[in-house]
C-alpha cells in the first residue's frame, strides 16, 4: 500500500518526536549500581577543638569516594569513603589533621515528586551512621581518635548523558563524641571531636546501565 506523501510527513514528525521523549526519559532512569567521585573543601566546627586550637574556616581536600546501589527508582542504599584535612587558623598554635569517615547510608530520590525540575536535573538525599578517624600529623600523631558519626546530605545531579552525570553534594556531619576525654589542651592539640561541613563535585558514573529498579 503507498502512503501518501503528506502522510508520511506526520509519521516522521511523529517518530521524532517519540525518539525525544525517550531519550528525555531515559535520562531520569535509575542505575542500579552507580559509582561516585568527588572533590571540594570542608569547614570543620570550632567547638570541635580544645580551647586555644581551632581550624581555618575553609580547608581542602576532601575526597569523597562511593559505590550506591538502588533498590527501586527512587531508593536504596550506599557505601562510602571522605577525606578530610584541616589545618591551623593563623592565630592558633600549628597543626595539620587527617578527617576520614566510612558511612553506610540510605539513599532517596524525590525529583518525581518535585516535577518542575528540568528533565537533566535531579536531587538525591542521603544520610546514615558511620565511623570517623582523626589523625593529626607530624609530631601530634599519637593525638589520634576514632568515634561515630551520622551524617545528611543532599546531591544535586545534572545528566550529561545516560552514563555520566555530574553533582554537587552538601554535607553534615556531626560527630558522636565529647572533648572531654581530650585534656589538658597541650595533649589534645590537633585533636577533633566536632562536626564537620562539607562541599564537594564530582562524577556520578552508571555502572550497571540505564534502567528502572522496580
Amino acid at each position: 500500500m503507498k502512503i501518501p506523501l503528506h502522510n508520511k510527513y506526520y509519521i516522521l514528525l511523529f517518530l521524532l518526536v517519540f525518539v525525544g521523549q525517550l531519550g528525555h526519559a531515559q535520562l531520569r532512569e535509575s542505575s542500579k549500581w552507580k559509582a561516585l567521585v568527588a572533590v571540594g573543601f570542608n569547614s570543620p566546627s570550632s567547638g570541635g577543638f580544645v580551647e586555644g586550637s581551632a581550624a581555618q574556616s575553609l580547608n581542602f581536600p576532601t575526597v569523597n569516594l562511593g559505590i550506591q546501589h538502588m533498590f527501586k527508582r527512587d531508593y536504596g542504599v550506599k557505601l562510602d569513603y571522605g577525606f578530610n584535612r584541616f589545618k591551623n587558623e593563623d592565630n592558633a598554635p600549628e597543626f595539620k589533621a587527617n578527617y576520614s569517615r566510612v558511612n553506610a547510608q540510605f539513599v532517596y530520590d524525590p525529583t518525581h515528586v518535585l516535577g518542575f525540575l528540568p528533565q537533566r536535573l535531579s536531587t538525591v538525599l542521603h544520610a546514615g551512621p558511620g565511623i570517623t578517624f582523626v589523625k593529626p600529623l607530624g609530631t601530634l600523631g599519637d593525638n589520634k581518635q576514632t568515634y561515630l558519626n551520622v551524617l545528611g546530605g543532599l546531591e544535586i545531579h545534572y545528566a550529561i548523558n545516560q552514563k555520566v552525570a555530574i553533582y554537587t553534594d552538601i554535607a553534615y556531619i556531626p560527630g558522636v563524641t565529647s572533648l572531654d576525654d581530650y585534656n589538658p589542651a597541650i595533649n589534645g592539640l590537633g585533636a577533633f571531636n566536632g562536626d564537620l561541613f562539607n562541599v564537594t563535585f564530582g562524577l556520578s558514573i552508571a555502572l550497571s546501565g540505564c534502567q528502572y529498579c522496580d
